[in-house]
């Protein structure tokens, strides 16, 4: 080897000669290098030396400059006085509130206050980066995530311009670095309102027509790509933030290293297509591809260590079929079926999880890079084929399925859906939705709907939800609208699309992915409606982006994922392989007595309230709702004192229901709609409070909502579930919507602070495996009581069913029921029907009450223990508005002892028992928003989430029923 080392010294006296020549002699070093791989690095910097003329860099271990470790400064060229301290990552607002610069965005009307902010332009501008070294063969700037548009300078030179919130992005800059004396970063952000109104104005682009956009505050935010809710939504605010919100780096690298910036691993079954049930029985492939920047040597193979729990390996190997270009190495694994165990969703099965360690190889076997990922084995896929003849036999109504499929099991999806829990992301901690995801589980759910038109969701929230056992449906960001499909627009979807798909798909939580919000039953219905003769073009525009361009991309990325171009749909008329792009939409291409699809559901008419002939029927159910006030102890985080009453100009203007569409600060014709619907609701099914007193009685409307709110998603979750054991085979409920994102009347279940209104108690009870419920067709009065199972077994149950008045006294009415019933596999059984008007024909339908109870005997999923299920549900005859309610005479006490609270009612029926807490902590109780009989007592227990008054909010928790509206 020496004497080929010597005679490389020679070489420059052969550049002159022929190509054919340098090339033989280029093939003699690389075969030189197999033979040897010791000497291979010594080769290669010969040759560099003789292609360059220059010495060949000594090697250096990376080095990685995370930039939220230096200082920055924000200035605006539109203000010359503003120059604060700034942060990676951040926003401008989050910036300018922590130097004092602007109050809290979230007080008052400052959503309408700050607006100059996001028609501004902003420059994050960092100090002298001099750790950065000499020596390294390349350096790279990586941006995880700019919002949105920025020219971005490094050493006084330009660097590059982004324009997508939701890309990567990664930038060169080791020649700038070499003549650099000052290595200041420089990113200047762009308003994205006056850039999205810019755009707009382009002679030539693209229009849609009237409605098609939905237009919240600041308007077209269609045209670009940056979370569409920062342009204002009916459920929070428009501030359009602007700023480095994810991580950023600066990666220096030597001549044999790579720095990994993003991992892919899909697993799935052998010979597994998308949207297809798989074989269960056949083994699992892994498929792992890496994205570096660096260069990649010679010769190098993956390896991989499959690793359980406790770091002990599973299985370890190298990965076939590899293959390898500047930017990506991909290969595969085949893993047998008995090598692991499945991981499942909460209460369905065990959360198994592994670690999957990665090693890019060299020739020579060392080590490169490596990467690890915790992953699960399972399958999640949508069915949405077409109901057959076995369905049919069992009562199924003809059409299509819509349901999910985990490991091969059928399931009923219980959830919810989850927006973004803040306007600015980068507050956004892992504290903060593991308190969410935690609330999501103990209140018996097993899928979020991660709604589109928000952000992408954070690693963290994917490795929370993979430990919990929650599902993630998961949508591209588009959302209320039609989108261009101009190149320049497709090709960064494209970009963003295959970032986002293979920086989460190795998590077994992703459930699904969905190409945007109600765009083919709300925007193509609205082309439809008002330009019908147009209808054609803005379809098939509509497939171009989210079937042409997004599918290939998903699909050529993940075997493991099923796809809907909608959140809301008819699901597809045909599937074909062969092609690219497989997936042949139905729209409403129907059949006549089918059932296909799955449904969405807003009537703000609240006397069509638990109606159920008013409820939709379909296969799945992926939002329904209705809005109501947050508690007063959320307002006064938000408001002054002077505006905390019900219709004050800040409280109205806070809803945002309806929007104002467009930037008006006095939205009050629009807002009032919202106020008012709230209000008649309350007036119409409650009685409604009338306290002298100003702030209890704000407080008590408010809370009055709150139960209307809860009762209204509880008439529709249990019509949903029993759609399990009707013609329809409805498999699942996701409500709309968790959180909040700020103070403010919403459709969420859970306060800002992470309070839990009544409606996430009432899901936890309406969402338990085994339910009990009553159903009245208001126009027939026919009336049947259900018990509703979820369980993958058939259940023993005793049920027993007995009426009341409202003081607490028995009634005789023939329609006692004491019965033992058998329930099948996510199923149920009726075990009474008849009119109700002939039931309690003896009594006031205003003083009669039936408490519905059932105890079963079943099985979880993947459980041998048999365990005992409890329900009770109240149904009353006639609307609590117009109910004999009497003083429950309800007593409060609590025990240091145990950490518990006991309520019991004295005098009468207690109707909504609502213990509350005061501010300054954030708890849950094991139980809210119940009812009791005179005499009964219930023991409550409560895990304390933050608190700040060191333990003695117990001395000021207060408990109230509905009867308090009727005290003055």
């Amino acid at each position: 080897m020496a004497k080929y080392l010597r005679a490389s010294m020679r070489w420059p006296l052969y550049l002159g000669a022929s190509a054919s020549l340098l090339a033989l002699l280029l093939s003699d070093l690389l075969s030189l290098a197999v033979e040897s791989t010791r000497s291979s690095i010594l080769i290669r910097r010969s040759l560099q030396e003789i292609l360059t003329g220059l010495p060949a860099p000594i090697a250096c271990a990376q080095q990685v400059l995370d930039l939220s470790s230096i200082s920055w400064t924000i200035t605006s060229p539109n203000f010359s006085n503003i120059s604060v301290p700034g942060a990676i990552p951040s926003q401008v607002h989050i910036d300018l509130y922590s130097a004092n610069v602007i109050d809290d965005p979230l007080f008052g009307l400052n959503d309408f206050n700050l607006r100059w902010i996001a028609d501004s332009n902003w420059t994050y501008t960092s100090a002298p980066i001099f750790t950065l070294k000499d020596g390294f063969s390349s350096t790279w700037l990586i941006f995880n995530g700019l919002d949105t548009f920025t020219s971005i300078d490094f050493c006084g030179h330009h660097i590059a311009s982004t324009n997508n919130q939701f890309r990567q992005y990664y930038f060169e800059i080791s020649e700038i670095l070499t003549s650099c004396n000052y290595p200041v970063l420089s990113i200047k952000f762009g308003s994205a309102t006056v850039i999205a109104n810019a755009t707009a104005a382009i002679p030539g682009q693209e229009t849609w027509p009237w409605r098609v956009e939905g237009l919240f505050e600041f308007p077209n935010r269609h045209l670009i790509r940056k979370e569409q809710n920062d342009f204002g939504w009916d459920w929070g605010p428009a501030f359009a933030p602007a700023g480095p919100w994810q991580p950023a780096y600066i990666v220096q690298l030597g001549p044999d290293d790579i720095y990994i910036r993003n991992t892919l691993v899909d697993i799935y079954r052998e010979g597994q297509l998308n949207l297809l049930p798989p074989d269960q029985s056949r083994d699992w492939v892994l498929n792992a591809s890496i994205d570096y920047i660096g260069n990649l040597p010679y010769g190098t193979s993956l390896e991989y260590v499959l690793a359980d729990t406790n770091n002990i390996a599973v299985l370890s190997g190298t990965l076939q079929n590899v293959t390898s270009d500047n930017a990506s190495i991909t290969g595969e694994v085949i893993i047998p079926n008995d090598a692991v165990d499945l991981w499942w969703p909460t209460s369905l099965g065990p959360q198994t999880l592994y670690s999957l360690t990665l090693k890019i190889v060299s020739i020579d076997g060392s080590i490169i890079s490596s990467t690890s990922k915790r992953i699960g084995f399972r399958t999640i896929v949508l069915n949405a084929l077409p109901i057959n003849q076995e369905q049919l036999s069992q009562g199924i109504a003809p059409g299509n399925n819509w349901h999910f499929e985990i490991n091969g099991h059928e399931f009923y999806a219980k959830g919810s859906n989850f927006i973004p829990p803040d306007p600015f992301w980068p507050t956004v901690t892992e504290s903060r939705i593991r308190q969410l995801l935690e609330a999501v589980k103990d209140g018996n759910q097993n899928m979020l709907r991660v709604w589109s038109s928000g952000a992408y969701s954070p690693n963290f929230m994917f490795d929370l939800a993979d430990e919990m056992g929650i599902l993630l449906w998961t949508e591209f960001e588009f959302g209320d609208a039609l989108y261009p499909v101009d190149q320049a627009f497709l090709d960064n979807v494209k970009e963003e699309v295959a970032y986002q798909v293979r920086r989460v798909n190795h998590h077994p939580s992703l459930a699904f992915w969905a190409g945007g919000n109600e765009l083919e039953n709300l925007e193509l219905a609205i082309v439809n409606l008002t330009a019908p003769d147009e209808l054609g073009r803005y379809v098939a525009e509509y497939e171009t982006l989210f079937l042409d361009t997004i599918v290939p991309i998903l699909f050529g990325n993940t075997r493991s994922i099923s796809y809907s171009p909608s959140s809301t749909s008819n699901g597809w008329l045909s599937l074909n392989f062969s092609l690219p792009q497989p997936i042949t939409e139905r729209y409403n291409n129907l059949t006549p007595g089918s059932i296909y699809g799955v449904t969405d559901h807003y009537d703000y008419d609240s006397v069509h309230s638990f109606n159920y002939s008013t409820y939709p029927i379909g296969r799945f159910a992926n939002e329904f709702g209705y809005h109501s006030m947050p508690s007063l102890q959320s307002w006064q985080q938000a408001v002054d004192s002077s505006d905390l009453h019900f219709n004050s100009s800040v409280i109205t203007l806070r809803n945002h229901h309806y929007p104002a569409g467009g930037l008006f600060t006095d939205n009050y014709v629009n807002a009032s709609k919202g106020m008012g619907e709230m209000t008649i609701a309350a007036q119409r099914w409650y009685p409604t409070p009338n306290k002298a007193e100003s702030l209890a009685n704000f407080s008590a409307w408010c809370h009055t909502t709150q139960i209307f709110q809860a009762d209204y998603y509880k008439s529709q979750i249990q019509f949903y579930r029993r759609g399990s054991a009707m013609p329809e085979r409805q498999l699942g409920s996701l409500y709309w919507q968790l959180e909040d994102q700020w103070q403010a009347p919403t459709w969420a279940g859970i306060e800002y602070d992470g309070r839990w209104k009544v409606l996430h108690y009432v899901a936890k009870d309406i969402y338990q495996p085994v339910i009990v419920a009553p159903f009245l067709d208001v126009t027939t009065h026919d009336f049947e009581v259900w018990v509703v199972s979820d369980l993958w077994s058939t259940i023993s149950a005793s049920v027993k069913l007995t009426w009341y008045d409202w003081s607490g006294n028995r009634l005789n009415i023939s329609a006692h029921v004491l019965a033992d019933i058998v329930v099948g596999p996510i199923n149920g059984t009726r075990l009474l029907s008849g009119k109700l008007d002939e039931i309690i024909s003896s009594y006031d339908p205003s003083n009669v009450l039936l408490v519905s109870e059932v105890t079963a005997q079943g099985s979880l999923p993947n459980s041998k223990e048999t365990e005992t299920f409890n329900h009770i549900n109240w149904f009353h005859a006639e609307r609590l508005s117009k109910a004999k309610l009497v003083n429950p005479g309800l007593q409060l006490t609590h025990s240091h002892v145990t950490s518990k609270f006991t309520v019991v009612a004295t005098t009468g029926v207690a109707a909504w028992v609502w213990l509350d807490y005061p501010a300054g902590v954030v708890l849950n109780f094991d139980s809210n928003a119940f009812w009791l009989l005179p005499g009964e007592e219930r023991e409550i227990g409560y895990r304390v989430k933050s608190d700040t008054t060191d333990g003695k909010w117990v001395d000021d928790v207060v408990v109230r029923s509905l009867y308090d509206n009727m005290l003055p």
